[in-house]
């Protein structure tokens, strides 16, 4: 069984170049917890391309090998980093977990 994290968040900024520079670290910062975090088996993260109007800003998925290993990158040390740092730019959060 494969567990697959799927979160998307809006960003606070109203300026669409500080969004977009925020988005990209977010991804950035996300993406580099590849080969810290043992539980991940996949990781990609992606700032928003399209129609930012109605899309949201930036988006993470991340695949895991059960829900226990999905728990445990939560309270990763380099997981809650990210989390400190997208925490102070976003405004809105949504998140499905799902097996593949």
């Amino acid at each position: 069984m494969t567990i697959r994290h799927v979160v998307s968040w809006k960003l606070a900024a109203e300026d669409a170049a500080e969004r977009a520079t925020q988005a990209a670290e977010v991804a950035r910062r996300l993406n580099a917890l590849d080969g810290v975090v043992p539980q991940l088996l996949s990781i990609s993260a992606g700032a928003n391309m399209a129609y930012a109007d109605a899309n949201w800003d930036v988006t993470l998925v991340a695949d895991f090998d059960s829900i226990a290993a999905l728990e445990e990158y939560q309270v990763h040390p380099a997981h809650e980093e990210v989390v400190a740092y997208v925490r102070s730019v976003v405004s809105g959060r949504v998140a499905v977990d799902f097996e593949v």
